[in-house]
């Protein structure tokens, strides 16, 4: 079993290191497509991190990098925005690692009026999330 296993592994770093350069960070963008004056908090954690609350104002962008792990990376987003921040979006903003490790990985998410938008960069952006 421990040979079918190392197999898995190896296989996996390769599929993901095919995607991109070796060794690059992936990254995860936000974007405030809001309405004039309208600010958007975003606080983002994983297994390992909080990154803290973040305050966009419309137009501006922010945006974190960080390798893959070998066993998960998860990154879950909480954004708010409106009057008092009483518009939420909670979900989970990059995925990756276990044996499939990615290089280079891109996700972009942009808060617009009616809803949060996702792409990885090559695709018009899809709605993903609606603010409750």
């Amino acid at each position: 079993m421990h040979s079918l296993s190392w197999f898995l592994l190896v296989i996996g770093l390769s599929v993901g290191l095919s995607s991109a350069k070796w060794n690059e960070k992936n990254a995860v963008f936000f974007k405030n497509s809001l309405g004039r004056n309208k600010v958007l908090k975003v606080n983002c954690i994983s297994n390992d991190d909080n990154l803290g609350f973040h305050f966009l104002r419309p137009g501006q962008t922010y945006d974190f990098s960080f390798h893959d792990s070998l066993f998960k990376s998860e990154f879950y987003c909480d954004l708010w925005q409106g009057p008092d921040f009483k518009l939420h979006a909670s979900f989970m903003a990059y995925e990756g690692g276990g044996f499939i490790v990615h290089y280079g990985k891109k996700n972009f998410w942009d808060a617009r009026e009616d809803g949060i938008y996702f792409t990885h960069g090559q695709k018009m952006p899809k709605l993903e999330y609606k603010w409750k």
